[in-house]
């Protein structure tokens, strides 16, 4: 909201400000650059016909400028010297009002072209139509950048992993899972002597005579 109140006083400001600064430079061209170099000259401005079309341009083209809003930083800078110079040579020595010649008029003036210097001529206005196409063509380059870091950017370890990994098959997933055993589990603790004598019971023959440890080989 505060930007919004700011752009329209602003825009008024300038416009106000444009037409006063037009009206005077069109009355200079008016006159000739001769005669208003010569007026000049009597009011012991140096340079005079410099100064007198220097006034000129920058009050005409200057207040165009503010009523479009363009260039309006550059304009105000131009403008408050040019009010700078005319108090400083014509009216300081008249005091304030400007029914005496003194320096309200043109002192009131600086002071509007030191806020377009300042604070810019806000978004209603030729410069606020090309920051805001620049603004919104900056965004966009910023978020294609984004776009291409985040496509460049490589995946964690973990993902790439699951997504390498083969998918089991049918046959594998619907196989139950029998855990192994050992050899001593399925022979209950048996070992081959203990096999020879079942094989000798069951064959009618006597079982094998077993030799008894060594003991020497036990000591």
């Amino acid at each position: 909201m505060k930007r919004v109140v700011f752009d329209v006083a602003a825009l008024i400001a300038r416009v106000v400000t444009g037409v006063i600064f037009l009206a005077h430079g069109l009355q200079k061209w008016d006159g000739g650059l001769g005669a208003t170099g010569q007026a000049f000259r009597g009011m012991g401005i140096p340079m005079p016909e410099l100064a007198a079309t220097f006034a000129s341009v920058i009050e005409t083209v200057g207040g165009l400028f503010l009523i479009l809003g363009l260039l309006v930083r550059l304009v105000g800078f131009l403008l408050l010297v040019n009010m700078l110079g005319a108090i400083a040579y014509v009216h300081a020595g008249h005091g304030v009002l400007s029914t005496a010649g003194g320096w309200e008029l043109p002192g009131a003036l600086a002071a509007l072209a030191l806020l377009f210097l300042a604070l810019g001529g806000g978004r209603l206005g030729i410069d606020g139509i090309f920051a805001a196409m620049f603004r919104r063509r900056s965004e966009r380059l910023d978020a294609e950048e984004e776009r291409a870091a985040q496509a460049q950017r490589p995946e964690p370890s973990n993902v790439t992993t699951r997504l390498t990994r083969p998918a089991p098959t049918v046959e594998q997933a619907e196989a139950p899972r029998v855990p192994r055993q050992s050899a001593e589990h399925h022979t209950g603790g048996i070992n081959d002597d203990d096999m020879r004598d079942i094989d000798a019971l069951v064959s009618d023959e006597p079982p094998p005579h077993r030799k008894p440890p060594n003991r020497s080989d036990a000591v």
